[in-house]
């Protein structure tokens, strides 16, 4: 999808990519783009900071960050059909955050509709649930 929105200048100024193991070759020698396999967090919350839309997958912990630090963001759910992961997950994390205000793209002419017009900077806080590892130091203390 970005190769197409970069060659239809749906995007048109510079494009920062953490993409992990995902193969980016289509996009990495375009002169908009940036792109680094892992980044420090420090530095990847200036870039959030400085941007004008963030377009995340639709992980638990991401979408908690860009919501508490009050991005502009959207989420793109990694789905099984594409073999992006092994089950729909993040599909359905996504649908569930959808009534706090989270916007989630499922295709191509919806994430062009919110790069031409990117939602409002979004500021809540998603989860008020102790983390993990607090919750099982509860529960299983000493250990």
């Amino acid at each position: 999808w970005l190769r197409v929105l970069l060659e239809q200048k749906i995007i048109s100024e510079s494009l920062f990519i953490q993409y992990g193991v995902s193969d980016i070759s289509s996009v990495l020698e375009h002169p908009l783009v940036t792109a680094k396999p892992l980044i420090e967090s420090k530095e990847l919350m200036k870039i959030v900071d400085d941007s004008r839309l963030v377009i995340s997958h639709a992980g638990q912990g991401s979408t908690s960050t860009l919501a508490s630090r009050g991005a502009c963001f959207t989420i793109l759910p990694r789905l099984a059909k594409y073999r992006e992961h092994i089950d729909d997950h993040q599909l359905s994390f996504a649908q569930g955050v959808e009534q706090f205000g989270v916007v989630h793209c499922l295709t191509l002419d919806e994430l062009k509709q919110v790069i031409l017009e990117p939602p409002p900077g979004f500021r809540k806080v998603l989860f008020e649930e102790p983390k993990l590892a607090d919750h099982l130091l509860s529960i299983y203390p000493g250990r």
